[in-house]
């Protein structure tokens, strides 16, 4: 088996363990760490942190050193979880309600989506049909695909390249080749159908090396480009580190890091979403 349906199957596993144990009156970061070491454990490496994104935050939520964010009964929670195995890259995301029942359709709507598409998803498919079935299927529900957030590819050691994946009918006529690799990543939403930037959400990307006049900004630089390569990080993974936020303070001004945002829906709507990677005439890599 190859690296790449070696992480995918992890991905899956991890994907079904974080729905296990992802229950009201847990904390974000118990159900995060966990999951993460679920990956270590069984001989893969997170591809990016996990994000935990709950209700109206479409993405992107990752919980810090110190979070005390508790889980509670109705929240409707994004689990995006990313493997590598020696750089081959699996990202998947499922959405799961706690304790009842009323955004099931929402939540349908986004996985219906995300299959119709994978069915399409061969050699020779037009990129833009891919988004025109995702908008299909979710309109169909009486839901929004959110236009702005889109599936892409993954490569070795990065978790978003070329193409971009639309949610919505872009008319891009490139096509599919045998052995690519592809995320397909709807969300659908009762809101507008757009995302914003929110707050800083202590994820970061190393970026290039820069001078740095601080011995131990220059050593986490180092151990950065080491650990992590292109693929992203977060300040949680590091809090062993003495400083850690003040020492990502200087690198992501020195330009060497940079941090993502958190990502809400513009008029707060609930969103679900649904993930699989897809091998290029192989199918869905992202199953158990």
């Amino acid at each position: 088996m190859s690296d790449w349906l070696k992480a995918g199957k992890l991905a899956a596993e991890a994907r079904e363990y974080a729905v296990d144990i992802c229950k009201a009156g847990k904390t974000y970061t118990e159900v995060v760490d966990k999951t993460e070491d679920f990956i270590i454990k069984r001989g893969g490496f997170p591809a990016f942190p996990m994000d935990i994104s709950v209700n109206h935050v479409a993405a992107h939520y990752c919980p810090y050193i110190e979070d005390d964010n508790v889980l509670e009964k109705g929240d409707v929670v994004k689990l995006d979880i990313g493997v590598h195995i020696n750089g081959a890259v699996a990202d998947n995301a499922v959405t799961v309600e706690l304790g009842t029942n009323k955004y099931r359709d929402l939540i349908l709507a986004s996985k219906d989506a995300c299959l119709a598409a994978c069915e399409i998803a061969v050699p020779g498919c037009e990129i833009g049909k891919i988004g025109k079935i995702v908008e299909e299927t979710i309109g169909s529900a009486g839901f929004s695909p959110i236009t702005n957030l889109s599936g892409h590819g993954v490569d070795m050691w990065t978790v978003h390249t070329e193409p971009t994946i639309p949610n919505y009918d872009n008319g891009n006529p490139k096509t599919l080749f045998e052995g690519q690799h592809i995320a397909i990543e709807p969300f659908a939403t009762d809101g507008v159908g757009s995302i914003k930037e929110g707050k800083p959400c202590g994820v970061y990307a190393f970026l290039e090396k820069k001078p740095v006049r601080l011995d131990g900004a220059r050593k986490l630089m180092a151990q950065i480009e080491r650990d992590y390569k292109t693929l992203p990080f977060t300040e949680r993974w590091l809090k062993d580190v003495k400083n850690i936020k003040f020492l990502l303070s200087i690198l992501e001004k020195s330009g060497v890091v940079k941090q993502y945002t958190v990502l809400p829906e513009k008029n707060k709507g609930m969103v679900s979403q649904h993930e699989n990677t897809v091998e290029v005439g192989y199918g869905i890599t992202t199953k158990i």
